[in-house]
């Protein structure tokens, strides 16, 4: 008799849900998820890391029938993999799954349009995979999730959940688009678990690995599928064994019922929260008051003085110490700046609101944006601490000049479930991330694959507009 464990109870659900059993809203969210994700990667592409893993993956060899962004020649599955990931997280503007605050996409996405072209599988199976993939991620990291301390055990631990979780969904998703049976879906997930890795410690002293993270476990994804497909077996306990997933990383058992509960009848998808803006989350909220300020007529003139209230758990991301957050020297450094938030909010960007031209390094040091951040306070909010972090809410107060007050409440974060983006709002920011490197014609055509994803007959198509950048 098979043993029952947590990796054969995700196994047997991955098996057992076809893309019939999808609900429409999974089956919608993820084409809205491919085209956020490879818009990113799009954009990405500029960056200097992205060149340095392309060439490293382009150094390898290999059966090459996969496409990578801004790639011409065909890679091997894996390779492909790996940089489809990297560019996807490397400008941190990914999607979220709160409170787990992990960005699941990034990874698992990358695995599955990688073993779709390696097997020759359908915009369904590809749908579907990415759909269970995201589950697995999503469960995974929240099985990590420590409720009382209102924070990730991976993170305390020094450990980038994103690319860990990321890894075992990327697996998933590689091996559920290969046709692996429950048997071989539990050796994938045992085989993944060996080469899931990260480590933050680059949030804290520099360095530029983190934006690898999602492109290696998109790679170990795909290469535990492939491992298990040709007889290469893992631990059956391989999630709650004394030596498994949750000991080696959490340190203690995992939320096991995190996994369980609900399992095929809630789905992480829908759920995830899209980044509207390409900052740290903790500052959207900030982002958004501000902006409401500024619909009500109110001027960065009119403004003697700004405290901006927010979990306490944010401030020394955002807000500390503050005469760094109010003189950020780069736009990578304002990016995780409360007071620069409220900048932009008063100013006004592009796109949905920003846009990454907003952050650059020389909006980051202008006369204009330093005078308004040098009136931002940033101070923990009791009421924000309530909702955190199953949502990354704001407080702004604007003391006038006139006398008056005025108080903006963003409680909820814009992008998740209580303020979604639609699909034309996420088809907006793709088109301003995309800005330069596709033509309108090319953009237009991509964002409508995306919203038939199901329907393609060859998910491979996709990267017919996007192996060569440039207008």
């Amino acid at each position: 008799m098979t043993e029952s464990t947590l990796a054969r109870t995700l196994a047997e659900f991955a098996v057992e849900h076809s893309f019939d059993d999808l609900p429409v809203e999974v089956v919608d969210s993820i084409g809205l998820r491919v085209l956020d994700t490879l818009g990113i990667a799009i954009a990405a592409t500029e960056l200097d890391t992205s060149a340095m893993a392309t060439a490293w993956a382009r150094e390898q060899g290999g059966r090459a029938v996969a496409s990578a962004v801004g790639v011409e020649e065909n890679l091997p599955p894996t390779l492909a993999a790996f940089v489809n990931g990297v560019l996807a997280h490397s400008l941190d503007f990914d999607d979220t799954h709160l409170p787990s605050v992990l960005h699941p996409s990034a990874s698992v996405v990358p695995a599955a349009l990688a073993a779709a072209q390696q097997h020759g599988a359908s915009g369904r199976d590809l749908v579907r995979g990415i759909a269970i993939g995201l589950e697995v991620c999503v469960r995974l990291g929240m099985a990590g999730f420590d409720p009382e301390t209102k924070n990730s055990v991976f993170f305390e631990n020094g450990q980038h959940a994103t690319s860990i979780c990321g890894a075992m969904g990327g697996a998933a998703a590689a091996a559920v688009i290969g046709g692996a049976s429950a048997d071989g879906i539990v050796d994938t997930l045992g085989i993944a678990a060996s080469m899931a890795a990260g480590i933050i410690e680059a949030n804290r002293t520099g360095g530029t690995v983190k934006r690898m993270h999602c492109g290696w476990a998109a790679h170990s994804g795909v290469s535990a599928a492939g491992l298990a497909r040709h007889g290469i077996t893992g631990p059956p306990t391989v999630l709650e064994g004394r030596f498994g997933f949750f000991q080696a990383w959490l340190h203690q058992s995992g939320r096991a019922a995190e996994i369980t509960d609900g399992l095929g009848s809630t789905w992480a998808a829908p759920g995830l929260f899209v980044k509207p803006y390409p900052a740290n989350h903790f500052t959207h909220a900030a982002l958004d008051a501000a902006a409401a300020l500024r619909s009500r007529g109110i001027t960065p003139a009119d403004v003697e003085r700004f405290v901006l209230g927010v979990p306490a758990a944010n401030l020394r991301t955002i807000g500390e110490p503050i005469e760094v957050k109010r003189t950020p020297q780069t736009g990578y450094m304002a990016q995780f700046s409360g007071p620069y938030a409220v900048a932009v909010g008063m100013l006004g960007g592009g796109g949905l609101g920003a846009v990454l031209d907003d952050y650059t390094d020389e909006k980051a040091t202008s006369t204009e944006r330093r005078d308004i951040m040098a009136r931002v306070d940033v101070v923990p909010d009791a009421q924000c601490d309530a909702i955190f972090p199953h949502q990354f809410p704001a407080v702004l107060t604007a003391y006038l000049s006139d006398g008056t007050t005025v108080v903006e409440e963003v409680l909820t974060t814009r992008g998740g479930p209580e303020r979604p983006l639609s699909f034309e709002d996420v088809r907006a920011k793709f088109t301003a991330n995309v800005d330069g490197l596709l033509s309108v014609q090319a953009a237009d055509a991509f964002a409508a694959q995306c919203a038939g994803l199901a329907d393609l007959e060859d998910p491979g198509a996709l990267f017919d507009s996007i192996r060569t950048l440039g207008n």
